[in-house]
C-alpha cells in the first residue's frame, strides 16, 4: 500500500511539473520583433540622389531589407517595434564636434566615458534619419528614438550608453506583456549587440537573426556574436 501511495504522489508531481511548464510557454502575443536602426544613413540605397549613407554599415546593408520585411509580415510576433538614431546636430558622437579629432578615433569624455567618433549621421528630421524607403513599416508602428541627448551616445534601443537615460522601449514591452524578443537590423556589432545585451539584462528571452543583420566590420561582428552566445542569446545563423 505504501508503494502505491508513493507512486501516486510521484505521478501527481510529474503532472504538476508538466502543467507549470505549459504555463510558461510563450505565446505569439508575447513575442516582439525589434527592428533596429534601418535608416538611410546606415544603408546604401535609401536615397534617391546618392549611392550610400554617411555611415553605411558594411558593404551591402540593403541586402537585409527583404529578409527583415519577411519577418515583419510574418505571423510570428504579437508586435513589431522599430528604433531610430535621432541625434541633434551637436551630438557628442560626431567627429565634426571635436576639433582636432578624426572620424573613428576613440576619445575619453569629461565623465570618463570612452566615445568612438562617427561621421554626422541620423540628424533629427534629416533625410538620413528616415527609414529606408523599402522597409515595410506598418502604419501606426511604435518607434523608439534614441540618442536624443547631445551629451550621450545610445547604441541600445533600451537606454543610452551610460545607462542614465532609458528610452520608452522597456515600459512599452512590459505594457504589452512581452516575454520574448527577436532582434534584427543595423549594426550587428553596435546597436543590435547592445540592444540584445540590454534585453537579456531585462529578463527577456532573446533571439538574434544573423541573416537579418550586417556588421560594421567582420572581426567586431564575430566578437559580438561570441559574446551574445555567452550571455544566453539564441543566435540563429541561417
Amino acid at each position: 500500500m505504501t508503494n502505491i501511495k508513493l507512486l501516486f504522489f510521484l505521478l501527481m508531481a510529474i503532472l504538476v511539473s508538466s502543467s507549470c511548464k505549459e504555463d510558461k510557454k510563450v505565446t505569439k502575443e508575447q513575442k516582439a520583433l525589434l527592428v533596429i536602426d534601418m535608416q538611410n544613413d546606415f544603408c546604401n540605397g535609401g536615397y534617391d540622389f546618392c549611392n550610400g549613407g554617411s555611415l553605411q554599415v558594411g558593404e551591402n546593408p540593403d541586402r537585409v531589407i527583404p529578409l527583415i520585411n519577411e519577418e515583419i509580415k510574418s505571423d510570428k510576433y504579437g508586435i513589431v517595434v522599430f528604433s531610430k538614431d535621432w541625434h541633434p546636430q551637436d551630438h557628442v558622437s560626431f567627429a565634426s564636434n571635436h576639433s582636432g579629432h578624426k572620424v573613428f578615433e576613440t576619445i575619453t569624455l569629461e565623465d570618463g566615458t570612452s566615445q568612438t567618433l562617427w561621421p554626422d549621421h541620423c540628424v533629427q528630421d534629416s533625410v538620413g534619419a528616415e527609414f529606408h524607403k523599402d522597409l515595410a513599416v506598418p502604419e501606426g508602428s511604435f518607434v523608439v528614438k534614441k540618442g536624443k541627448n547631445k551629451l550621450y551616445d545610445s547604441y541600445s534601443a533600451f537606454q543610452d550608453n551610460n545607462a542614465k537615460e532609458p528610452t520608452e522601449l522597456l515600459a512599452y514591452l512590459k505594457s504589452k506583456n512581452i516575454k520574448e524578443v527577436t532582434v534584427v537590423g543595423l549594426a550587428l556589432d553596435y546597436c543590435v549587440y547592445w540592444t540584445c545585451k540590454d534585453a537579456v539584462k531585462n529578463k527577456f528571452k532573446v533571439s538574434l537573426l544573423v541573416k537579418c543583420t550586417e556588421a560594421v566590420a567582420k572581426n567586431t561582428g564575430d566578437d559580438a556574436i561570441a559574446d551574445m552566445k555567452k550571455l544566453g542569446v539564441n543566435v540563429v545563423l541561417n
